[in-house]
């Protein structure tokens, strides 16, 4: 099996390239975004060593639908998706946060909890919370989008000091991530899924907020499935997931949690496979479709044709 780990074309009118730890985004003539999802996996800030075959078309055509299903809600940056892990949509300015929302207790809000934290993003917890306890409502909990390194906690106060986004955009920011939310918690309990967590990001264009990069994928979201829910979490059982978070426990098994003094684990031929084979799982059981698996034999030839044939109509 083939897998995308590079990308380094040049197209007609091209200004720069951002390399993201997962996507390759192609700058063209500030007014388009070409932004290729590759099959790059990250864990803990870290890029992993080898690239997942068919995670970049999962997670492209997971965005793509889900950007078309909450379209009424706010603009979104998509225009059309010419390749199987492509989208080209408007050239947008980044906020400098991403709007992380949490309805259950789990991941690394648990972890801090666990570890004695009660503050999360200032927002003051409960004592005497479980693991995968849901909250009384969602709550928002932004982080810093690192150019380098690890993405940082950051409260709603410290945002708007810091002017890394006015009182009047945040605030925007804030109520078209919790009508994201409220949509894709009603989708995922269609398809027997609970949305459990996720992240937004936003950028602006003449004045304008757009949602832009990936939207309810395994990546930025967490799922569990909805069946047994109750019954794992009365018992204490750990829940049934639907994420990338099994790779970070396989990671956290070998020692690696992107610690100082931490050496990468090797991923087998046979993890690369298993890997691949729950992304399609996601896949499936979010977007409720059979995954047509694209040629990937030749994945930057026929990348590079299908971004030009798209880029010569516009």
């Amino acid at each position: 099996m083939h897998a995308l780990t590079k990308t380094n074309f040049s197209f007609k009118d091209q200004k720069g390239i951002y390399y993201g730890k997962v996507r390759d985004v192609y700058n063209i003539s500030d007014k388009y975004m070409v932004m290729i999802v590759t099959d790059r996996i990250s864990a803990f800030d870290f890029v992993l060593p080898r690239g997942i075959p068919y995670k970049g078309q999962v997670l492209n055509q997971i965005a793509s639908k889900f950007l078309d299903a909450t379209s009424d809600i706010v603009p979104n940056w998509k225009i059309a998706s010419p390749d199987p892990m492509v989208t080209v949509g408007h050239f947008a300015k980044p906020f400098k946060v991403e709007m992380v929302i949490r309805a259950y207790l789990t991941g690394h809000a648990w972890r801090q909890y666990r570890d004695g934290s009660r503050n999360l993003c200032g927002i003051r917890l409960p004592e005497d919370m479980r693991e995968h306890q849901k909250f009384e409502k969602p709550i928002i909990t932004p982080t810093t989008k690192a150019e380098e390194g690890h993405d940082e906690d950051i409260s709603r106060d410290e945002i708007i000091s810091q002017g890394l986004v006015s009182e009047e955009d945040f605030r925007q920011l804030e109520e078209y991530t919790y009508k994201l939310f409220q949509r894709g918690t009603e989708i995922a309990e269609q398809m027997g899924l609970i949305l459990v967590d996720t992240k937004y990001e936003f950028g602006k264009k003449d004045d304008m907020i757009y949602l832009i990069d990936e939207i309810h994928t395994p990546d930025s979201s967490r799922y569990f499935y909805l069946d047994g829910y109750q019954d794992r979490f009365n018992a204490g059982e750990q829940q049934k997931q639907l994420s990338k978070e099994f790779v970070r426990q396989w990671l956290i098994s070998k020692g690696f949690q992107g610690k100082e003094g931490q050496k990468m684990p090797e991923m087998s031929d046979e993890f690369v496979t298993e890997v691949s084979e729950r992304y399609i799982e996601l896949y499936e059981n979010i977007t409720g479709e059979d995954f047509d698996k694209a040629d990937n034999k030749d994945l930057n030839k026929r990348i590079e044709n299908n971004i030009n044939s798209f880029l010569s109509t516009v």
